[in-house]
């Protein structure tokens, strides 16, 4: 969560400076209080709520873990529960941060850098609500993950609160966010361009192996990732989209 918290003070940092600037007349985006507020106001509420709910929240204990059984999962997620392999767990993660530092790539292009401190505060608002919501579901659906039915996994990782954090994979969510929030800027600066299909192809693809990835670590049920890989896109595209200056 402390990722989280830097990305809204930065927005609120950031925000009033940029909403002053004289390029934002020249940017495809512009700020909207409208919808700004309740976008920072839902990315900061859920956060915060989600901190205190995981505070409130008690591990599994050894007799409702030794209670489990498999049938209590639903039949196309009780694949995963086989799954607990560390490489990919650590491939999810190094594709994580990579996801998430990539949209800064798209101040490569001038057009975009010129735009940084309107693009800027868009790319965090989309950041935050991700991880606002993905942190806040968490807590309130409380879904074990597939490794506290594994008899192979470690005891110890099954007594953790995040053993009950499956519902729905942030790593997932977090990455289609970014992905798709550049193909989407990238569009909206390029609509002729000719390398959109690669921006929307990259954009689909990095988000799926990520969440196969958690799959294969025991960390995540099929449909975890599915409704990561769904919310993230959502976000991704639609926050930068309702920024636009003009509607198609």
């Amino acid at each position: 969560m402390r990722p989280f918290l830097i990305f809204i003070l930065a927005l609120v940092m950031l925000k009033p400076v940029s909403a002053q600037d004289s390029l934002q007349r020249q940017s495809v985006y512009k700020f909207k209080l409208g919808l700004d507020i309740p976008i920072g106001t839902v990315a900061l509420g859920s956060g915060l709520t989600s901190l205190f709910l995981k505070k409130k929240k008690q591990p599994l204990t050894l007799e409702e873990i030794q209670s489990l059984q498999i049938s209590d999962v639903n039949k196309w997620d009780r694949t995963s529960i086989h799954f607990h392999n560390k490489g990919a767990k650590i491939s999810s993660d190094v594709l994580q941060i990579s996801a998430m530092v990539s949209p800064a790539f798209l101040y490569i292009d001038k057009n975009i850098r010129k735009d940084w401190k309107t693009v800027t505060p868009i790319w965090m608002e989309t950041f935050a609500l991700t991880t606002g919501l993905t942190a806040l579901t968490k807590e309130l659906v409380k879904r074990k993950r597939p490794f506290v039915y594994n008899p192979n996994a470690p005891l110890g990782d099954k007594f953790s609160k995040d053993a009950k954090a499956s519902f729905w994979s942030g790593h997932t969510a977090i990455s289609a966010a970014s992905m798709f929030f550049i193909a989407k800027v990238w569009t909206d600066y390029h609509p002729d361009s000719k390398y959109k299909p690669l921006f929307w192809t990259g954009a689909a693809v990095l988000p799926a192996v990520v969440g196969l990835c958690r799959v294969g670590a025991g960390k995540h049920y099929y449909t975890d990732v599915l409704t990561g890989y769904a919310i993230g896109t959502l976000v991704g595209i639609l926050v930068p989209h309702l920024h636009k200056r003009f509607h198609p």
